[in-house]
């Protein structure tokens, strides 16, 4: 269980998250949605270890992290899929996803989970050895997901999966984040496609302005008035 307690984060005299709490229970999908500039790409970075916080407690199955290295948490079983893809671009597929495992010493288990990634994404086993630049937007999404599964999390962050994407792309990647769910990863995930990311989510915490403002279950939440007004264009 990820719990994150009155979490602080500032950017100079930027309040960018202000003593937000949340909870992320084992098996879960957690959804976070929000305008731009709400604070969802930053609670993720803070997570991982990118950005220290001001003040507040980072737990992980009751462990505090707070103060643990991003290299660490990785080994720890947090996985992250950044915003904007981030593959790197004059790399095959293949090394790409060779780096998602570089902690790791296992290399039959490496291989393995190279197998599996393929059959998720079976359109980068085509592409394996061009260079991830040359793919699309769909296919370096799928590319960014699965190189955070190299890691073998316990739990993966999404940072905005949809972004870009044709509305069929987009149907697709919220389908393979319920099947990574299904086989037993848990997933925080971030994204302005309110509507898909709260069908998915068992719960769901809506940011403002680095604050939490309303939080429930992504069943309830999508039948809120106040978010179908904000956020579903009701």
């Amino acid at each position: 269980m990820l719990e994150i307690k009155n979490l602080n984060v500032h950017f100079g005299v930027i309040h960018a998250l202000k003593g937000i709490s949340l909870t992320v229970h084992d098996g879960e999908i957690v959804s976070l949605i929000g305008a731009n500039g709400a604070g969802k790409t930053t609670t993720l970075r803070t997570i991982s270890g990118l950005k220290k916080p001001t003040d507040g407690q980072i737990l992980l199955d009751g462990k505090d992290i707070t103060h643990t290295s991003a290299r660490d948490r990785v080994k720890m079983g947090i996985s992250h899929a950044p915003e904007g893809r981030r593959v790197f671009p004059t790399m095959t597929v293949l090394e790409n996803l060779e780096l998602g495992a570089y902690l790791r010493q296992d290399k039959d288990g490496i291989t393995k989970d190279l197998d599996m990634v393929y059959q998720r994404f079976p359109i980068l086993a085509d592409r394996k050895k061009q260079a991830a630049g040359t793919l699309s937007g769909g296919e370096q999404q799928m590319l960014a997901i699965g190189r955070a599964l190299m890691s073998r999390p316990d739990i993966l962050f999404l940072d905005e999966p949809s972004m870009g994407l044709a509305p069929l792309l987009v149907q697709e990647i919220f389908s393979i984040i319920k099947d990574i769910n299904s086989a037993g990863t848990t997933i925080l995930l971030v994204e302005q496609n309110a509507s898909m990311a709260l069908q998915i989510a068992n719960r769901a915490y809506v940011l403002e302005t680095g604050s939490i403002v309303l939080s429930g279950a992504g069943s309830d939440l999508i039948q809120s008035d106040d978010i179908k007004k904000a956020y579903l264009g009701g």
